[in-house]
């Protein structure tokens, strides 16, 4: 019996019908990720880029929401660095129209700073959070797709194996069956040979051909079902694998698209509301009203004094013989002061509307009654504490009202509280009411008497308002008269300080003094003077009296009338005569 047969027979009937199937499907993967099949790392690759981009663009929002709070924060401390201070000068300065529009932007900031909080928290929200959730899920749905890929190209591989194991196993039993053939036909031509040798010959070849055909068999079955599984492999399971990578990876695209565009209306939202603030400044802006400010700068300083008068003129040809106006100096400077030498000592005087008013606001020296301001904010100050008290009366009277509203509740319905238990309180608000409506008269009295001298100030008002302080003065004021340097000014110099120390009240002094001043000349009274404020003299026109002090350029001259009584006239009321001889004439000689 002989047969052969070849391994290409036995595989060529089974290679027409694989190239068949991959032409007809071929067309119809070109449009998906199925025809990369052959690029499964690349494509791990790639996807896994993909996730690292939107980390990365996680990241940045999150550093984008991180300067929107910081500069949110900043703009907080600007605004509030800013806001004028409670209780404070500062806050009276924000009255004015440019001021409170100034105090309107700082304000709009502050809204303009929560509208950049908005965009963090939604960033953070809408955006950051959903992505990072969003990443997570993706990641294991990775892992998944690519973990079912792998597990198929292994089963691929694995069924390559068998198919190659069962390819070798049938070349090897072909070559096994062949050389018995030949053997066979071997002992069959040898005549030597016995004939139980060629029968066990003959069955031989006759196996080792059955298991070549069970080889061939088996490599046939292994070989269809490979070919099966391949094309299961690349046209089913791998196409469905890769077309959920790909719906996989374009969603995240789809996904980083989406959060770009709120990335964009979440600040869009905002621009209307920061149009708004923006409007509001303008608007604030263009209701600065500089003939406003102006009229409010004359209200918060006017004095209510009227401008000094001509200065006189002084004939230094006639013999030490002076006329100075007493608005020379006194008016025109509005802070002329006296300060005369007793045995080295400083004297002064006080005067009104100075600097030393400074001092003793802030030392809290200032009187009850502001007769240390000028007329017309003296007017004010005592306006504005009559409003006051009247504004704590309403607010006394409400509450003795309700507590008498309450009482009536009880008296009606005794379960509800005792009507005794509010008399005490009921008591008190009266008294309070009493007390305020007290200090109110006293406040309107004052602000009467100003209100009646301001339209007419008289000529001598004005020359003896220079005094007027002197009565409501302390000796912290006569320091700081002290501290002011001869042209007016204010200064803050420790040699000068040294001065505010000495105990002594040097204004109380100067009529104190055991060995009287000496005459220097004398004078004559031009009017009558009525000396009614404190370190002044009444003088009568025509008198002749004793001059022991002269005009420091303060417009007062110093003058005696005898051993007991001296003080201050204005110099415009009196003509002087200085003694040439006399100690400290040399100045007008």
């Amino acid at each position: 019996m002989e047969f052969s047969f070849s391994r290409r027979d036995i595989v060529r009937p089974l290679k027409q019908p694989t190239r068949l199937i991959q032409r007809t499907t071929e067309q119809t993967v070109l449009a998906s990720w199925s025809h990369l099949q052959d690029q499964f790392d690349n494509l791990e690759k790639h996807t896994q880029w993909g996730i690292d981009v939107l980390e990365k663009y996680i990241k940045f929002v999150k550093e984008r929401t991180e300067i929107e709070l910081s500069y949110a924060k900043q703009l907080r401390n600007l605004s509030k660095k800013y806001q004028p201070k409670k209780n404070s000068k500062e806050e009276e300065e924000y009255r004015y129209t440019s001021t409170k529009a100034f105090l309107a932007t700082l304000n709009e900031m502050n809204d303009y700073a929560g509208q950049h909080e908005v965009i963090s928290e939604n960033m953070t929200s809408l955006i950051t959070g959903e992505l990072t959730r969003y990443v997570q899920e993706l990641k294991q749905e990775r892992k998944s797709h690519f973990h079912d890929g792998r597990k198929a190209q292994q089963h691929i591989e694995t069924c390559w194996k068998q198919l190659e194991a069962s390819k070798r196993r049938f070349e090897r039993d072909c070559k096994e069956a062949d050389r018995a053939q030949q053997y066979f036909e071997k002992m069959d031509a040898d005549i030597n040979v016995t004939k139980a040798d060629v029968e066990k010959a003959r069955q031989q070849a006759q196996l080792r051909h059955q298991m070549a055909e069970d080889s061939k068999a088996e490599y046939c079955s292994t070989l269809q079902k490979f070919n099966s599984e391949q094309h299961d492999h690349y046209y089913t399971h791998i196409p469905n694998i890769f077309q959920k990578i790909q719906e996989m990876e374009e969603r995240r695209i789809v996904r980083i698209g989406e959060s770009m565009k709120t990335f964009a209306d979440v600040d869009r939202q905002v621009i209307p509301i920061i149009g708004k603030c923006l409007d509001e400044i303008t608007k604030a802006a263009e209701s600065i009203d500089h003939k406003n400010d102006s009229q409010m700068v004359i209200e918060a300083f006017k004095s209510g004094f009227e401008p000094p008068g001509d200065v006189d003129f002084e004939d230094f040809t006639q013999p030490m013989k002076r006329t100075v106006s007493e608005s020379s100096l006194s008016n025109s400077r509005g802070d002329g002061k006296s300060e005369p030498k007793f045995g080295g000592k400083s004297k002064g005087k006080l005067w009104p509307f100075i600097k030393k008013n400074k001092l003793s606001l802030k030392l809290g020296a200032g009187p009850e009654d502001f007769s240390n301001l000028p007329p017309e904010q003296r007017r004010k100050k005592l306006q504005q504490k009559v409003d006051e008290l009247n504004r704590d009366i309403q607010k006394e009277m409400d509450q003795r009202d309700a507590l008498t509203k309450m009482k009536d509740v009880y008296i009606k319905n005794p379960q509800m509280g005792d009507p005794a238990s509010v008399d005490h309180r009921l008591a008190e608000l009266g008294q309070n009411i009493e007390k305020l409506r007290l200090e109110v008269q006293k406040f309107e009295g004052w602000l009467a008497e100003v209100e009646g001298r301001l339209p007419m100030r008289t000529e001598q008002a004005r020359r003896q308002s220079g005094l007027y302080e002197a009565q409501n003065t302390s000796a912290v004021n006569s320091c700081a008269q002290d501290r002011e340097s001869p042209d007016g000014s204010y200064t803050e110099e420790q040699s000068q300080e040294t001065e505010m120390k000495v105990p002594a009240t040097d204004f109380d002094d100067e009529f104190d003094d055991e060995e009287p001043l000496p005459t220097i000349g004398t004078c004559k009274a031009l009017y009558t003077f009525e000396g009614q404020n404190e370190g002044t003299i009444s003088v009568a026109e025509g008198e002749m009296l004793y001059v022991i002090e002269e005009d420091k350029g303060d417009g007062w001259t110093r003058i005696r009338r005898n051993e007991d009584e001296e003080g201050y006239v204005p110099t415009s009321y009196v003509e002087v005569y200085l003694d040439k001889n006399a100690k400290g004439a040399m100045t007008y000689i």
